[in-house]
């Protein structure tokens, strides 16, 4: 008999839709961290361009507008590069609740991914996984068009 669904334990919280981006900076959008006891960032990347590179990390605030935005320590990726072979690959980050800088109230996380010199394929999610208040999926973000259970 089925107890629990995958999607009562973890949620869509954060996304970067996988596209052709150019060199720029994408985030997600901020993230409540008392909802969750950790999330997990997942970077995808595709196809890089020439001479292209991708970084990750996760930056917090103390609230859902960016109040006073800084990065979270320990959290950036190890650089993505064509020249690395990195194409079609990916890196995960974990964080927990409790890396944010609590002692300055902070509360919220984002995740933000940087292609840096030339368009290329790439795009993130952003998990939250042990929910304080279950179902995980009555916090999916806006774009989560359909839960399928058999």
């Amino acid at each position: 008999m089925k107890m629990l669904n995958p999607s009562d334990l973890a949620a869509v919280v954060g996304v970067i839709d996988p596209d052709a981006n150019s060199a720029a900076t994408y985030t997600t959008d901020w993230i409540d961290m008392s909802t969750f006891q950790m999330v997990m960032g997942i970077v995808m990347a595709g196809t890089l361009g020439a001479s292209a590179t991708l970084d990750a990390k996760f930056e917090q605030a103390t609230d859902s507008g960016g109040s006073g935005v800084k990065d979270i320590s320990g959290t950036n990726i190890t650089q993505l590069t064509k020249a690395g072979s990195d194409d079609d690959k990916q890196v995960v980050i974990n964080l927990h609740a409790d890396d944010l800088d609590l002692a300055n109230d902070f509360t919220h996380a984002r995740l933000s991914m940087t292609v840096g010199t030339a368009t290329s394929d790439a795009g993130a999610v952003v998990l939250g996984m042990s929910p304080r208040y279950a179902p995980a999926s009555d916090n999916d973000a806006a774009t989560v068009d359909e839960i399928v259970t058999p």
